[in-house]
């Protein structure tokens, strides 16, 4: 989801369901300005909900900015019959990890955990009721 895509659903949707930890943050005085901002901008959302959203957008921008970095191992062949080579960077250690984490965090949880499908946004001109 990119940060617009986030502003959308900050007009469309309710929140994801969230774990039972909590983490504590001191932000830089220009962010926490920022974030001030956005609270008054959309009054629907929490501060504490905006920088869960961000840091969720933030976290997937990150593991799409991973490199891919090819492997000796030929996992494929594309649409010309070109090999394609497994990942051997970062981002298949942090998709295991972050499913261990996952795993883990669900059990501790409990299946409400689990994502809710999320609501389409309302196409432009029409209200939701």
């Amino acid at each position: 989801m990119s940060f617009k895509e986030l502003l959308n659903s900050w007009r469309e949707q309710a929140a994801a369901p969230r774990t039972a930890r909590a983490y504590a943050v001191r932000l830089p005085v220009d962010d926490a300005a920022r974030l001030a901002a956005l609270a008054e901008m959309f009054p629907g959302r929490a501060p504490e909900q905006l920088i869960t959203e961000l840091l969720g957008a933030a976290l997937r921008e990150i593991a799409a900015a991973m490199p891919y970095v090819p492997g000796k191992r030929v996992i494929a062949t594309d649409e010309q019959g070109d090999p394609v080579y497994e990942d051997a960077g970062p981002t298949p250690r942090f998709m295991e990890l972050a499913r261990k984490h996952r795993r883990e965090l669900e059990a501790r949880t409990g299946p409400a955990l689990r994502a809710k499908p999320a609501r389409k946004p309302a196409k432009p001109g029409r209200r939701r009721t």
